[in-house]
């Protein structure tokens, strides 16, 4: 995609920009800056501001703002999780990361193939059906009260994403990731934050 037509946009030099909060793409720290480059509209870059790489102030990363106000890179959705297995962690940093490339039916596909993962990982024999992964977890307490609707929500979702012609959106991989990581803390990460006697 080509944000610069010939002649009437331009990069300016590096100068103090408007003040702009923003949580950095590549260190994913919430930041503030001043300083970037301006992509002004005319053919010096001195016309209106139309968009900007802002100077990271925490890592140096160059962050641009699209005319249209998009980020690149953004941040990842979500937030790490503490003691979760290896692989299975590895699966939920990788479903962030699509949402950080606006691959949106990627992280929906890895948030659905995490509940078979967490599943196994919690006792549940390999090679059962989708459904009955789904309800070893709700039967052995591993979804929080009133959660198990989130746990089908993740499969029929994930379900459109592979047996349908459908794309899924940027909410759909958000609200999915959002209660995988809430079902990480509640196996993995609360129950090792108190020491056990």
């Amino acid at each position: 995609m080509c944000f610069l037509k010939e002649g009437l946009e331009n990069w300016y030099n590096l100068q103090t920009l408007p003040n702009r909060a923003f949580t950095c793409g590549y260190c994913e720290r919430q930041v503030s800056s001043i300083k970037g480059y301006k992509l002004g509209k005319s053919s010096n870059g001195s016309g209106q501001q139309i968009g900007a790489i802002y100077i990271c102030p925490n890592c140096g990363g160059p962050v641009f703002f699209t005319p249209d106000g998009q980020q690149l890179p953004s941040p990842s959705f979500g937030k790490p999780v503490q003691n979760v297995p290896h692989e299975l962690n590895e699966l939920y940093e990788e479903a962030r990361r699509c949402t950080k490339e606006r691959a949106f039916t990627a992280a929906v596909l890895l948030c659905r193939k995490m509940l078979m993962n967490i599943a196994v990982t919690q006792g549940a024999n390999e090679g059962l059906r989708f459904i009955e992964y789904v309800e070893f977890l709700s039967d052995e307490g591993y979804v929080p009260p009133n959660g198990k609707h989130w746990v089908d929500h993740i499969r029929k979702k994930g379900n459109e994403a592979t047996h349908e012609i459908a794309l899924m959106t940027e909410k759909d991989a958000k609200e999915l990731i959002t209660f995988v990581e809430m079902l990480l803390r509640f196996i993995y990460e609360f129950p090792n934050m108190v020491p056990s006697e």
